[in-house]
């Protein structure tokens, strides 16, 4: 693309799979290439993999890597901001892997790093829900939960580290361990996977016919599809246990309004998909009902609109603003 003077590239990197997208200056797609991320084959042939896909994602947008002006990627893990390490990334077992120095060395530009749900928020806000926002934040369940918080353009993070670490704040007392070994957090009845474990209990109890004819009481077979389905049947067990959850996702937005005052909540991931009916206009209905009353109509819960993209953009954005600043 002889007319494409510069450009960004957007990377999203999961446990199961990575998404590379690269796009021009006003952040137009121009190209994407998905592979599965293979992280059993260990962490070279994962970074093998990482440096294939974006080059991929460059040759099939037919542009030269000396136009390349940054490398955004969102990592699901902990990340020194200042080094560019990512400390921990659990669900690909790496400790301490300089991923930054590794991409600006193969690829000679900046590469900027940030947590993979603050990369699909700063998406959300770049091009998605909270676009427009002036104060936006966002709660993802998923294998845990997720948060991000964009303030005036800017995503919150401290010094060293990412914030807004919302799954792992203790909201009761007793419960469940998170995957952090703490008790009572919202990860530990808000999660997917808390969800689908407490399901397959009321299937393994008889409880939920549906859920039983759908998935059986195997965990990795509950999605949240699944979930969706079980419900429209009438499983009238599973849909206590989905709202239980979102009470205290609710809970936890009348905190995060407290705290930021955002004008705009979203709510993200596959089970606000799935069931955004539940998942967001409950949660707008339980914030509306403890908010302090001078807050009460000063925000929206809104769902996200993105999907897979939304890391990608907010990445490839959130490099951009990064190296610019």
């Amino acid at each position: 693309m002889d007319n494409i003077s510069e450009y960004w590239v957007g990377f999203d990197l999961g446990g199961t799979k990575m998404l590379s997208a690269t796009f021009d200056d006003d952040f137009n797609l121009l190209s994407r290439e998905k592979k599965r991320t293979k992280a059993i084959d260990g962490t070279k042939s994962v970074l093998d993999r990482i440096v294939e896909n974006i080059e991929k994602s460059i040759e099939k947008a037919d542009l030269s890597k000396s136009t390349l002006k940054g490398l955004g990627i969102g990592v699901p893990g902990t990340i020194d901001l200042e080094s560019g390490v990512v400390i921990e990334a659990p669900n690909l077992g790496w400790e301490n892997i300089n991923l930054k120095k590794i991409l600006e060395d193969r690829f000679e530009c900046p590469v900027v790093l940030c947590n993979d749900v603050d990369a699909g928020m700063y998406g959300e806000y770049t091009a998605g829900a909270a676009r427009g926002s002036y104060c936006s934040v966002g709660i993802f369940p998923g294998t845990g939960v997720g948060g991000g918080c964009v303030w005036d353009g800017k995503l919150i993070q401290g010094r060293r580290r990412t914030a807004m670490e919302v799954g792992h704040i203790q909201l009761y007392s007793g419960g469940q361990m998170d995957g952090a070994e703490n008790i009572g957090t919202l990860e530990t009845i808000s999660s997917r996977l808390a969800i689908a474990a407490a399901s397959a209990q009321a299937v393994f109890r008889g409880a939920a016919p549906h859920l039983k004819e759908e998935a059986g009481t195997d965990i990795s077979n509950i999605r949240s599809g699944t979930l969706a389905t079980a419900i429209k049947k009438g499983d009238q067990s599973i849909e206590k246990i989905v709202k239980n959850a979102v009470e205290y996702i609710g809970t936890m937005v009348v905190t995060l309004v407290h705290l930021f005052s955002p004008d705009r909540v979203v709510i993200g991931g596959g089970l606000a998909e799935a069931m955004p009916e539940i998942f967001v206009k409950e949660t707008k209905r339980i914030a509306d009902s403890k908010v302090l009353v001078s807050f009460r109509d000063t925000f929206d819960v809104v769902e996200a609109e993105l999907g897979d993209d939304a890391a990608i953009i907010g990445a490839a954005s959130w490099a951009k603003q990064s190296i610019n600043s």
